[in-house]
């Protein structure tokens, strides 16, 4: 060391690293949230877990194109489908950067397929919840000319065939595959299970008598209206507005009320400033007075939470349906 030079380890150096430190912290912290305050500069990608044409894809693609507008740049729906609706926000919780500029539409298999099979990514951990936004109206339908005239005799036929009489569902772990296990195991009946990548296909299948029935959310709404398609029973607590004929599988002594919420989430680690703006963006899009009546298109209520309370309901509702899996003898071993 020259003469005159500090000693690394003088009080002097010491204090001119502390220093440096700081001022070093204090100019990341700046350009965090400068960073997080241009959120967006371009468009958002929002993934859709489920094939275009469903009613799913309807939905999102309507919330999409009126947040855009308060976001100020376009949302785009991109289709990944698979897993029971897993495949697509499960492969961004792997791939995918925090930084707001790929988000999805989250699913109750989300929070079931995990207990069923191991999968590369935490259904809690791996994700930042924005907001909850719906909930499905559920129904099992079959084409008009089919021989169940309502679901007894659906059941019914079930109990003289075991195994015979069949149902599609969008995904193994989905919410019309489990409530359809729930029904056969409390009307002591066995049926066979068709998964399907998601609900278009499923209604091509069901119109093509290659299914007897269909286990789906109210996609089907305008084929059971326009005479295609019957409508045997919807799984609501409550009847619908829509089809008040309609009766519950509660009421019909199935036990099952099934409504299956959803909403929107990132990948973890997300800086909050770029969630609460997708938060505020979506928020406002669901109060859009077009979104309210595509939702009673759909025969679906708003289901509004933050991101905080969303995050919680899936705590509680991930270790609720551990018990409901393992009641169905579906949970992996």
């Amino acid at each position: 060391m020259k003469p005159g030079t500090p000693d690394s380890t003088s009080p002097g150096s010491s204090r001119r690293a502390v220093l440096a430190g700081a001022v070093g912290a204090a100019a990341l912290s700046a350009l965090r949230p400068a960073r997080a305050q241009s959120f967006p500069g371009r468009p958002v990608t929002l993934i859709c877990p489920w094939p275009a044409g469903g009613s799913t894809d309807r939905h999102m693609r309507a919330l999409a194109e009126l947040a855009g507008k308060n976001l100020g740049q376009s949302v785009i729906v991109e289709n990944r489908p698979g897993g029971g609706g897993t495949t697509g926000p499960g492969t961004m919780a792997i791939t995918a950067k925090p930084d707001g500029y790929t988000i999805s539409q989250y699913p109750m298999g989300m929070l079931r397929v995990p207990h069923m099979q191991k999968m590369q990514w935490d259904p809690l951990k791996d994700f930042t919840f924005i907001l909850g936004v719906s909930g499905y109206t559920f129904g099992l339908t079959v084409r008009a000319d089919s021989p169940f005239r309502t679901f007894n005799d659906y059941i019914e036929a079930a109990r003289k065939d075991p195994g015979k009489v069949d149902y599609g569902s969008t995904g193994i772990g989905s919410s019309p595959h489990l409530l359809m296990e729930e029904v056969a195991i409390n009307s002591k009946v066995s049926l066979n299970h068709i998964p399907f990548k998601g609900n278009a296909d499923l209604q091509q299948a069901l119109l093509g008598g290659h299914v007897m029935a269909q286990s789906d959310a109210s996609g089907w709404g305008k084929l059971v209206d326009d005479g295609q398609m019957r409508l045997l029973v919807t799984f609501g607590d409550k009847r619908t507005k829509r089809w008040p004929n309609v009766p519950t599988a509660q009421e019909l002594g199935c036990g099952v009320v099934s409504t299956s919420p959803y909403g929107l989430a990132a990948p973890k680690g997300m800086d909050p400033v770029v969630a609460r703006t997708l938060h505020d963006a979506f928020k406002k899009a669901m109060e859009d007075p077009r979104h309210v009546e595509l939702l009673d298109q759909l025969d679906q209520d708003a289901w509004y939470r933050s991101g905080d309370d969303y995050a919680k309901w899936a705590r509680d509702t991930h270790a609720k349906d551990k018990l409901l899996i393992e009641r169905l003898g579906l949970a992996s071993k």
